[in-house]
This record gives structure tokens, C-alpha cells and sequence, in this order.
């Protein structure tokens, strides 16, 4: 398998031969620097519905970083729900961030320069892109 020239899609490659399902490792480092954050998920059945959750962002993170096809829509279209649920702005866009940094400290030494610097210009651009109309 070649790895794909893109540093996004790269990070989740990496990231996959290394941790077989993110969802409890970006979880915890969610509701450790947003303990507000789990309050909003039920205690039965949560485990699903936060792997779906991280799914359908991972998926409309890869779109966004790539070519656009449809998927990324998926985060405007969320920041307004979750808003219309009593999800901050801030922590619906923050959520993005913890995937980041969960890739991140997953890598390691992997975590490359350019990595580093296509998140931290994605981030940029899915805060300005989920601005509510």
C-alpha cells in the first residue's frame, strides 16, 4: 500500500497501523479537557453513538482535506445542530482539535512537520467553514 501524498490522510494511515479504534482515546482526551463534554452523551449505548460520531467526522475531515466531494458539508451541517442541542460553537470546533492532537501523540516521532502544518491549517479552515449563517 503507498502512502497517500496528502499529510491528513497520511496522519489516519499512520494513525491505523498503529490503534485499531481512536474513539475511546479521542473520548477521554475530549471529556479531560471538556468535562462538560460528557454530560451530553447517555450512559447506555454512548460507546456507538461516539464511534459514530468520530466516524462521520474522520470521514468528512478526509473530504474537506481532499477533494470536496460532498462529505465535508457534514461539518456545517452539524455545527448547526449541535448548536440547536446546546453545543458551544467552541466545543463542537474543539472536538476537531482533539482529533488532531490524539493523531498527534498516536505518531510520535511520525508526526511530521508537514502533518503538523496541514492540521493546523485545516483547523483554520473547518473554524472558518462551520460559521452558522
Amino acid at each position: 500500500m503507498t502512502a497517500s501524498p496528502n499529510p491528513i490522510e497520511q496522519s489516519f494511515e499512520l494513525a491505523a497501523a498503529r490503534c485499531a479504534d481512536l474513539t475511546p482515546q479521542v473520548y477521554q482526551r475530549l471529556f479531560e479537557a471538556h468535562p462538560e463534554a460528557r454530560a451530553m452523551f447517555r450512559s447506555q449505548g454512548s460507546e456507538l453513538v461516539m464511534g459514530s460520531m468520530l466516524a462521520l467526522a474522520i470521514e468528512a475531515v478526509l473530504d474537506f482535506a481532499a477533494e470536496r466531494r460532498g462529505h465535508f458539508r457534514l461539518i456545517a451541517c452539524e455545527a448547526a445542530s449541535h448548536e440547536a442541542y446546546g453545543t458551544s460553537r467552541e466545543l463542537f470546533i474543539a472536538f476537531f482539535a482533539i482529533i488532531r492532537d490524539t493523531l498527534r501523540d498516536l505518531l510520535g516521532n511520525e508526526w511530521s512537520g508537514d502533518i503538523a502544518r496541514a492540521w493546523d491549517a485545516l483547523l483554520v479552515e473547518i473554524d472558518a467553514f462551520a460559521v452558522p449563517a
